[in-house]
């Protein structure tokens, strides 16, 4: 079995692969649609000796540089359909493997979740709703003034991987400013994208919606305080669909409540869910979703779509899009 399905979670498979991607995963390949775990692999190594290519999705097992030697001797590439390969790539890498990703796909519904909010913040949608919900249109009145519009207005982006660069992409529909803080951009990156780089200090200070789209990883947890959010403008709005762990809850919290005029739109936390009875659920001008940017729904088969055409490119011989190298792993999420 040249081909095989391996992951540990079944719903996911079953979600993701819809039954038109699998009919077409069949046609390409000998795979025979059924779903492994890893202790399926491990139990019988003989069976997936000849395994060439792997498809997975949110579940993927990791394994170990001697397991991937001993129980997949001749595989070559992984599809995983889904978004971060951080919690199983790297053994399989140095083994030889190649590991593709729908980082890409994941990407789409966050980059549109994110543009749409920015432009109902910029009409201050969130705080107006709130206040005619319990019918305080006083208060209501009291916040139009003149931040609110979109027109000309500066966005922050934190970060320019794949999704901070789809939202750019995205808001070159809009008559906005955007600045970017992302040290990895190249100047050509910053031109194409129709971006202005500059400090994360200047997209705090400068920007009325500040959007965090940072990588994952241990040099971003924290990264973003009360020094950043007590510098932003009047009336802006801080939106975070990157990850929890990168900001300072506390410090958060601290200038949300000392500054009822800025806004919070929290996609993400740290924990997630945030514990019961925790500030953000009551604080007026903080608004939290339950990680529902990214993939979900009939969103979700777009990841699979994905990997079965850069299975297709690399069959063909041709450049695929969406593989990833150790290097990137130092910087995705």
């Amino acid at each position: 079995m040249k081909t095989a399905i391996l992951c540990e979670a079944p719903h996911h498979v079953a979600t993701v692969y819809s039954p038109s991607v699998l009919a077409h995963l069949k046609e390409l390949t000998d795979s025979d649609g059924v779903r492994y775990s890893k202790a399926d692999v491990l139990a019988k190594p003989e069976k997936f000796a000849d395994t060439e290519y792997v498809f997975s999705t949110w579940g993927m097992p990791s394994f170990t540089e001697a397991e991937i030697k001993a129980c997949l001797p001749s595989l070559k590439c992984v599809f995983y359909a889904a978004g971060s390969v951080q919690a199983f790539a790297r053994p399989f890498l140095n083994c030889g493997v190649k590991v593709f990703s729908a980082w890409a796909a994941n990407a789409v519904p966050v980059a549109e979740y994110t543009v749409a909010q920015i432009i109902l913040a910029g009409k201050d949608f969130f705080c107006q709703s709130r206040l005619l919900s319990v019918e305080d249109r006083v208060t209501a009145d009291a916040r139009r003034g003149s931040h609110i519009g979109n027109y000309r207005k500066m966005i922050g982006l934190i970060g320019c991987g794949m999704i901070g660069s789809l939202v750019a992409e995205m808001l070159k529909a809009y008559d906005l400013e955007v600045l970017a803080f992302d040290p990895f951009m190249s100047p050509e990156k910053a031109e194409r994208l129709g971006v202005t780089p500059c400090s994360l200090e200047e997209v705090f200070a400068s920007c009325s919606v500040v959007s965090n789209h940072l990588a994952n990883n241990p040099q971003t947890q924290k990264m973003l305080t009360y020094r950043h959010f007590s510098a932003m403008r009047p009336y802006a709005t801080f939106i975070n669909t990157g990850r929890g762990a990168q900001v300072v809850e506390a410090d958060l919290i601290r200038a949300l409540t000392e500054r009822p005029d800025l806004v919070a739109l929290l996609d993400v936390t740290d924990p997630e869910p945030s514990p019961a009875g925790y500030p953000f659920y009551h604080l007026p001008n903080c608004f939290v979703t339950p990680h529902i940017a990214g993939s979900l729904g009939c969103e979700v088969t777009r990841m699979a779509e994905y990997m079965v055409t850069e299975y297709e490119t690399f069959i063909a011989g041709k450049t695929c899009r969406y593989e990833v190298t150790p290097t990137m792993l130092e910087t995705m999420a």
